[in-house]
């Protein structure tokens, strides 16, 4: 019976997230919507106002009726609503061409920096919050807790063209005139990737230390087992939950920097296509990017929220399905552990003073605190 209420919990949990994401699509269309038509003017008038195409008051005037550009507001709201439902996301005020084939053909573009440039500052955070931790010396692990606060200081435009000066121009390691597929990632990817990985290495690196002076790893440290196997089978388990969350947060920052980064390196992406979209007034382009934008990191965020109980088994279990067994099992845990601890010198002591009558416990409900005795 507990095993069919915390499925039902689950599925129940599954619909409630998928409600949210779709809230959030719309609440996204809406806002974009909205401040596209405050502002003044529109994509039809800077497109075929211009005395050099030759175009009568009324041709323009009959070009407005077709496109819709004379409907109020809330017209255009629900007719762009129904058509992003279908599929249909319009077409483009500057080269008439559907935007659903504008987006397709620089999506892929977008997503191959967007992807390299994620696992890149992944990597980078990983190496930054390992040293700053375990790095041999003092003054490597403060220079190197002080990195991540330089890196996501940085303006991506900036750092993206200094790297072209010293890289391409200075020492001629990379060609940014006409480069190979492979060569003209290399610097977009350090553009995104640096700024991206400060943050995720803040929190890895905070996270890494409370893990650090916890009491299990104090007693595993304690029965001899080495740095690196601590590192690798305590710590990195136990600091990953945090670093997962900052993971989906960025990935807002993630996008910006790419479009930021293809218009810095002339990239046809979908960088490209917004710098073009702005300029021309081209909203239907622009909402188009808005959403799958959004729904790129809603999708992202559902992925890391459901990856949060396959790292930890503390979460597999729902709220209110907590048994006397379970509670049982957690005090037998407790005195197991208390046992191991002082069979190697190390004295646990149980702070539960934070837990209130009637919640349910968990392995990682109470707080040891571990001292040498």
């Amino acid at each position: 019976m507990v095993g069919r209420a915390e499925m039902i919990l689950d599925i129940r949990y599954l619909f409630l997230r998928l409600g949210q994401a779709l809230l959030v699509l719309l609440l996204a269309f809406t806002a974009a919507f909205i401040l596209l038509s405050l502002i003044p003017g529109d994509g039809v008038t800077a497109r075929f106002a211009d005395p050099a195409l030759g175009l009568s008051p009324d041709q323009i005037a009959q070009i407005r009726t077709e496109t819709g550009a004379d409907e109020s507001w809330i017209s255009r709201y629900f007719l762009s609503l129904g058509g992003f439902l279908t599929g249909d996301f319009g077409f483009s005020v500057q080269t008439g061409s559907a935007v659903s084939t504008i987006i397709a053909a620089a999506l892929p573009s977008t997503a191959v920096l967007a992807l390299s440039g994620f696992v890149s500052a992944l990597v980078l955070a990983v190496v930054i919050a390992v040293l700053a931790t375990y790095g041999p010396f003092a003054w490597l692990r403060k220079l190197l807790d002080s990195v991540p606060s330089l890196f996501i200081s940085i303006p991506v435009f900036w750092l993206g063209i200094l790297l072209i000066q010293i890289f391409s121009f200075q020492l001629g390691f990379v060609s940014v005139v006409s480069p190979g597929p492979a060569e003209a990632l290399v610097l977009p990817t350090l553009t995104v990737a640096v700024p991206l990985s400060a943050p995720i290495a803040q929190v890895l690196i905070r996270s890494i230390t409370d893990v650090r002076a916890s009491g299990f790893v104090k007693v595993t440290s304690a029965k001899g087992a080495s740095e690196l196997w601590i590192l690798v089978h305590t710590v990195a388990r136990n600091a990953v939950l945090p670093g997962l969350t900052i993971i989906g947060l960025v990935f807002g920052e993630l996008v910006a920097g790419a479009v930021v980064t293809e218009t810095v390196f002339g990239r046809n992406g979908i960088g490209q296509i917004t710098a073009q979209a702005v300029t021309h007034r081209d909203n239907p382009i622009l909402l188009a990017v808005v959403v799958i934008a959004t729904l790129a990191y809603v999708i992202i965020n559902l992925i890391v929220d459901l990856l949060y109980p396959v790292i930890d088994v503390r979460l597999r279990t729902a709220p209110g399905t907590a048994s006397a067994g379970k509670k049982q099992a957690d005090e037998h845990t407790r005195r197991a552990l208390s046992t191991t601890a002082a069979s190697v010198g190390v004295d646990l002591d149980w702070d539960e003073s934070h837990e209130s009558p009637g919640a349910p416990e968990t392995p990682g409900a109470s707080t040891m605190k571990g001292r040498d005795s």
